[in-house]
């Protein structure tokens, strides 16, 4: 959690309408890569949008997932998930990948995952099909989504060598 106030700034700056400010480095099946800023302030991440969102009569807004790398060495690959809306931060949203699950922290229209889970969620979701994630929001509805994880290795990986 001691990373949370730094990604949440870098998530604000990338936050969909601000992709189209960002820098497109290139496109790996469903995922794209992007830098933002310059020299040691740099961040580079690798993103997916939502394939499929449930339930379809509410409103979500721009639901993305990031795996974010900082030039500064903050964080060489740190997944979230931004939602167009409040997440409930008593209700832990969780991402599933396969069979397993990991456990994420809610802060405002972001999620997180613990430092002791992300690299076991990154291997998985270099190795999976398909990411589904479940969330509430602060109005008790019930979210789920569907990413899918075709060009994830690539993205992830080369997110990750631009910012070294």
């Amino acid at each position: 959690m001691s990373r949370l106030i730094p990604l949440m700034a870098v998530m604000l700056a990338v936050a969909p309408v601000a992709v189209a400010q960002s820098k497109a480095i290139g496109r790996y099946n469903d995922w794209r890569v992007y830098t933002e800023g310059e020299g040691r302030s740099m961040v580079c991440f690798a993103a997916v949008e939502a394939s499929d969102k449930a339930p379809k009569a509410a409103d979500h807004g721009e639901v993305t997932f990031y795996v974010a790398a900082f030039k500064s060495g903050q964080a060489t690959s740190q997944p979230s998930l931004r939602v167009g809306y409040s997440l409930r931060s008593d209700l832990a949203p969780a991402a599933i990948v396969g069979r397993e699950r990991f456990q994420m922290y809610a802060a405002g229209q972001e999620a997180f995952f613990p430092d002791d889970r992300e690299k076991p969620l990154l291997e998985a979701l270099k190795k999976g099909q398909e990411l589904r994630v479940e969330a509430t929001s602060v109005k008790d509805a019930r979210m789920a989504y569907h990413f899918s994880l075709k060009g994830s290795r690539d993205a992830i990986d080369k997110a990750k060598a631009l910012c070294k």
